[in-house]
C-alpha cells in the first residue's frame, strides 16, 4: 500500500468509527428519557380523535402528554382497535392503553390500572322523535347498538330480549341509530353528548339519566414497571392544576373529585379467577364459532350465486361490439376491483341510507341484505373477468363452425362456447369462492355476527385472543379445504376425459 493509499484508508476508518459512535450514542439515549408505546383508538371524541391534518387530539391525549412531561418520559401513540388493546398489553406489544378504558373488576384481573383519571357513566341515546324509550327497562325487546368490548355492551346484555348489534367504534354505532336501523345506543355519556353538541349527529337525544357511575384509567400489563411512572405523573398533574386546565378546555366545567383507587383494584391479583387451559378455552368457544361459520357460509353462497349471475352478464357485455356498453361494463369492473371491499360495505350500508334520508326518503338496509349486495357486487367484478377470459380462450373456429351449421349467436354461446369455457373457468371460480369466503369477515364492521365477529365477541369477554383467533383460523381453514375439495371434484366431473 502506498503512502497516499494508507492515508485515505485511515481517514475512511476514522469517519466510519465516528459514525458508529454517534449511532451508539443515539441508541443508548444519553438523556435517559424512556419512551412508552401508548395504544389509543382515535375514534372517541372528545377523548381521542384526530384533527383534519391527522394529528391526535382530545382530553386523554392532552392528559397523557401532560403526564409524560411531569414524569419525564416520552410517548409514542399507536392506533389500535379498542377490543384488541388488552390483548396487546398481555402480549407486551404496547406499554400502556389510553383509550377511555373503564376500570372494571373483570378487567382488573387481566391488566393493571392507574388511579382513575375521569369520572363518567353510560347513557342511552335515541332518536329525537322517539317517545317510548325512557330508561333501561324500556329497551326490552328493542334493537340496541354498542361498541364491542365496552361496558355499554355488557350493560346491554342485562336487558331481557334485547337485540344487540356490536360495532367497532362508537361513531359507527351512533350512525346506525341515525340511519334508523336500531332503537337506541348505549354508550359513554360524554362522547354521545359531544357528538350531539358539535352538530355531527342530528335528530339524536340522550335519555336524561346515567345508567352507571364509572371511572376511566390507563391500563398496563400485570406487574408492569410503567404503572408507577403513570401514577406518579398523574398525581403531579392533579396537584399542580394542569388536570383542571385540560378538563376546563374540553368540558368547560370544573372537574369532579377522583378517588385514589377503586375498591377492587388492589384485590384483583388475589381474587383473580383460575386461568383455563388453551384447549378448554377453544372447546368452550367452539359452539359459538360454528354458529358464526354457518352465517359465513350463508353469506358466501348467496353472494357467489348473485355474483355469478351478474358477473356472467357483465363478462359477456365486456365482449360486446357496442363501444358505450363495453365501456360501461369496463367502468363497473374497474370501480369494484379498484376500491377496497370494506369501503364499498360502508358506502352501501351507511352511506346510501344517510343520503336518501337527507333527500327526504325513509330508507334503511337490513344487515344481511346490505352484506350480500356489497359482496355480490364486488364478486361480480372479478367473476366478469374470469368469464371474459374463459370465453376468449375458446378457439374462434368453433364459433365459425357453429354458425355455418345454422346456429344463431345466442345458440352458439349457449350450446358451444359457454359450456367449454365454464369448464376452464372452474379453477379461477374456485379461487374466487375461497377468497369471498374469507372476505365475509369484513361484514363484521356493520355488526353482522359471522365467524370473525363471534370470535371478537368472545375475546371481548375472556381476553384470550391467541386461543380464540387460533380457533377462528382453524374453522376458516376447514371451510376453505372443504371448498377446495368440492371444486376439485366438480372440475373432474366436468372433464370428459377424466369422467
Amino acid at each position: 500500500m502506498t503512502k497516499f493509499g494508507f492515508i485515505r484508508w485511515l481517514r475512511l476508518s476514522i469517519v466510519i468509527s465516528f459514525s458508529c459512535l454517534l449511532l451508539a450514542g443515539c441508541a443508548v439515549n444519553p438523556g435517559g428519557t424512556k419512551t412508552l408505546r401508548i395504544a389509543t383508538e382515535p375514534t372517541f371524541p372528545p377523548f381521542e380523535f384526530k384533527k383534519e391534518g391527522g394529528e391526535l387530539q382530545g382530553f386523554s391525549i392532552d392528559l397523557m402528554n401532560a403526564i409524560a412531561l411531569a414524569a419525564k418520559f416520552k410517548v409514542d401513540f399507536q392506533s389500535l382497535p379498542f377490543d384488541g388493546m388488552i390483548s396487546a398489553l398481555q402480549a407486551k406489544t404496547v406499554d400502556v392503553a389510553s383509550s377511555s378504558i373503564t376500570i372494571t373488576e373483570e378487567r382488573a384481573k387481566t391488566v393493571s390500572f392507574s388511579r382513575p383519571y375521569f369520572k363518567a357513566g353510560l347513557a342511552i341515546a335515541i332518536r329525537a322523535d322517539n317517545q317510548d324509550i325512557t330508561g333501561l327497562d324500556s329497551l326490552k325487546n328493542k334493537k340496541v347498538a354498542v361498541q364491542i368490548g365496552t361496558t355499554g355492551a355488557a350493560k346491554a346484555k342485562s336487558v331481557p330480549g334485547v337485540q344487540i348489534r356490536s360495532f367497532d367504534s362508537a361513531p359507527i354505532a351512533l350512525q346506525e341509530l341515525s340511519n334508523g336501523n336500531v332503537d337506541a345506543v348505549i354508550n359513554d355519556a360524554p362522547v354521545t353528548l359531544y357528538a350531539i353538541n358539535t352538530g355531527n349527529l342530528k335528530g339524536i337525544k340522550v335519555v336524561q339519566q346515567l345508567l352507571t357511575e364509572e371511572f376511566y384509567g390507563f391500563a398496563t400489563a400485570k406487574n408492569s414497571p410503567n404503572l408507577a411512572l403513570i401514577d406518579d405523573g398523574l398525581d403531579r398533574v392533579l396537584k399542580n392544576g394542569t388536570y383542571a386546565q385540560i378538563y376546563q378546555k374540553w368540558f368547560q366545567a370544573e372537574p369532579p373529585s377522583l378517588p385514589a383507587k377503586l375498591p377492587f383494584q388492589d384485590e384483583a391479583n388475589s381474587n383473580a379467577a383460575q386461568q383455563l387451559t388453551s384447549v378448554s378455552v377453544i372447546l368452550q368457544a367452539f359452539p359459538s364459532l360454528l354458529q358464526g361459520a354457518l352465517i359465513t357460509l350463508q353469506l358466501t353462497v348467496l353472494s357467489v350465486v348473485f355474483g355469478l349471475i351478474g358477473g356472467s352478464l357483465i363478462g359477456i357485455i365486456r365482449l360486446s361490439r357496442i363501444a358505450p356498453v363495453r365501456w360501461l361494463a369496463r367502468a363497473y369492473v374497474d370501480f369494484f376491483r379498484g376500491t377496497p371491499l370494506l369501503v364499498q360495505i360502508f358506502m352501501i350500508y351507511f352511506g346510501l341510507p344517510a343520503i336518501l334520508q337527507e333527500l327526504g326518503f325513509t330508507f334503511s338496509f337490513d344487515r344481511l341484505t346490505a352484506g350480500v349486495i356489497a359482496l355480490s357486487l364486488n364478486c361480480a367484478a372479478y367473476i366478469a373477468e374470469v368469464v371474459r377470459a374463459g370465453i376468449q380462450s375458446i378457439e374462434p373456429g368453433q364459433a365459425e363452425a357453429s354458425q355455418s351449421l345454422g346456429l344463431s349467436s345466442v345458440q352458439t354461446m349457449r350450446y358451444v362456447i359457454f359450456p367449454q369455457a365454464f369448464r376452464r373457468m372452474i379453477p379461477p371460480l374456485g379461487n374466487e369462492f375461497i377468497s369471498l369466503l374469507k372476505d365475509t369477515s369484513l361484514v363484521s364492521v356493520i355488526g353482522f355476527e359471522e365467524l370473525l365477529r363471534k370470535g371478537q365477541l368472545i375475546v371481548a369477554d375472556n381476553y384470550r385472543a391467541f386461543e380464540i383467533y387460533a380457533g377462528v383460523a382453524v374453522v376458516y381453514l376447514c371451510l376453505t379445504l372443504l371448498s377446495s375439495q368440492a371444486f376439485s371434484r366438480l372440475e373432474s366431473w366436468m372433464n370428459p376425459v377424466k369422467r
